[in-house]
């Protein structure tokens, strides 16, 4: 487990790599340490980047049964997300976190510039009185099926096709942020949003930042699609940070997990639901 010790130098450093400054503030002595192997690949600005980020509990629980998600993840879990933030162009939620959460989306526990904020509205579902719709802050682009009808409004409505699944394609969505120059993403939620980034092969980074509380029951903060052996199961490159009071898990699907390879023995092995 990799230790991260945040300092003002490093986070101006990740900054200015962000900004694709050709020479980036110094890098302190333990760069490791500091958090570089984290964040660099988001800070590096290298064509499209998406990642996602989720913060739950040791039970895999991101609130309680009445949706209570107060203080999930610690003060460094929130400031590990704000960090992420600040260094995409773009954050995007589906629906249901903003009429569940009433997020603003924005940077507020580090410095940095705010993201674009986006919302995968299908059916045309997000509350005019949304805090993010009129707190003065970042753009917030919207994201809707081109089969319902228009409304008035003052944010930018995206029109994408409808799939024959009844939702929008991750694809469609990650092509018309980039059209508009916004190619490094952060997928924050929910649950559902997410899966369909990562089923449809398009999340290079999945940070999983788990507090030490155990909630009991409640929603799930990653919920993919059903399998049946485990030889299905995605098995991406894993790296462990202790980041305080959180821990991060950060799974890089671009990697090949070499040693985590399946024997031919286990492929056929199915999984008895006793529960």
């Amino acid at each position: 487990m990799q230790p991260v010790r945040m300092t003002d130098q490093m986070w101006q450093h990740l900054l200015s790599l962000r900004d694709g400054n050709v020479r980036p503030v110094a890098l302190p002595d333990d760069p490791v340490a500091c958090g570089l192997s984290l964040y660099k690949p988001i800070a590096l600005r290298n064509g499209s980047f998406v990642m996602a980020q989720v913060g739950q509990s040791l039970d895999g629980r991101v609130a309680t049964p009445t949706g209570d998600a107060q203080d999930v993840s610690g003060c460094d879990g929130i400031a590990h997300l704000h960090r992420c933030r600040a260094l995409v162009d773009a954050v995007v939620v589906g629906v249901g976190t903003v009429v569940a959460d009433n997020p603003s989306l924005s940077v507020r526990a580090v410095s940095g510039r705010n993201p674009v904020r986006v919302v995968v509205d299908c059916n045309g579902r997000l509350p005019e009185h949304a805090k993010m719709l009129h707190d003065g802050g970042m753009p917030v682009l919207v994201m809707q099926a081109d089969d319902i009808a228009v409304k008035p409004s003052a944010h930018e409505v995206i029109r994408l096709k409808r799939q024959a699944n009844g939702w929008l394609s991750p694809q469609d969505i990650v092509e018309a942020l980039a059209k508009r120059g916004l190619t490094s993403i952060l997928v924050e939620g929910g649950a559902t949003t997410i899966s369909r980034f990562v089923d449809a092969c398009l999340v290079d980074r999945l940070h999983v930042s788990v507090a030490p509380i155990i909630i009991g029951s409640g929603p799930a903060g990653i919920r993919f699609s059903p399998i049946d052996r485990l030889s299905e199961a995605r098995r991406p490159d894993v790296q462990v940070y202790n980041i305080g009071s959180d821990i991060v898990f950060d799974c890089n699907f671009r990697a090949e997990a070499g040693d985590a390879a399946v024997s031919p023995q286990s492929q056929d092995v199915l999984m008895a639901d006793t529960a």
